[in-house]
């Protein structure tokens, strides 16, 4: 969604291993902006849960960093014009969103596992680092890097000692620059009226050092949606 910022990533390591990983329908491990852990993706939603070792029908979240998903998924949406477009705001910082959607709406077909009481969990996954991997595969899957119940991965090392061979790992840390303490993605949620709240502390309200409240205020003042700051 962001066609604007620099390429890159063609020579990260492991990112040719994690395509054709993908391309065989299998899992990969990929790094996201600091400070957010590391994910894995698949092409299959139960190819996400499997290399986490949990239930293969678990949900999962969906990335829409290719225009014309965004595009299908905003169509059965039920949210307000101007919540709308703040919704693209949110995902180009890489949150975590959850949306609802139109009471009468089926799952959307590829959504349906992003799907969970009438919201859609969905990311924008897509960087400048790792732009070939996303651009080749517009419908991915994704969750933390990590298997269930252990902390999501925070380097390539400790991916490679989560999933083993299970899972190809591109090497994020050889871009080298600031290590902050990473983490999970914050989560936020927009419910129908367009009102704004958090779902889930992660990297992005901690690195602000602002507090869940305050950060989601922060958030409201952005993109001109409402807080909802009682329900946090």
């Amino acid at each position: 969604m962001r066609h604007g910022e620099p390429e890159g990533g063609t020579g990260l390591p492991g990112l040719a291993h994690a395509c054709a990983a993908l391309d065989s329908g299998d899992a990969a491990v990929v790094p996201n902006p600091p400070p957010m852990s590391y994910g894995v993706v698949a092409t299959a939603a139960w190819r996400v849960n499997a290399a986490k070792g949990r239930a293969l029908d678990q949900n999962v979240a969906a990335s829409v960093h290719h225009p014309a998903e965004w595009h299908r998924l905003a169509s059965v949406l039920d949210l307000p014009q101007h919540a709308l477009h703040a919704s693209s705001e949110l995902l180009r910082l890489h949150l975590t969103v959850l949306l609802p959607l139109r009471r009468e709406a089926s799952p959307c077909g590829w959504f349906a596992p992003a799907v969970r009481d009438g919201q859609a969990c969905v990311f924008d996954g897509r960087w400048a680092p790792t732009a070939a991997l996303w651009d080749r595969y517009p419908r991915l899957y994704g969750s933390s890097a990590n298997r269930t119940g252990m902390p999501p991965a925070t380097s390539a090392a400790e991916a490679r000692a989560y999933f083993g061979s299970d899972c190809a790992v591109v090497d994020g840390d050889a871009l080298g620059g600031p290590s902050p303490a990473r983490t999970a993605s914050t989560i936020v949620r927009l419910d129908r009226r367009g009102r704004l709240s958090l779902h889930r502390s992660g990297a992005h309200d901690r690195a602000q050092r602002a507090g869940p409240a305050g950060y989601l205020r922060q958030l409201a003042e952005l993109t001109g949606l409402p807080a909802d700051t009682c329900s946090n």
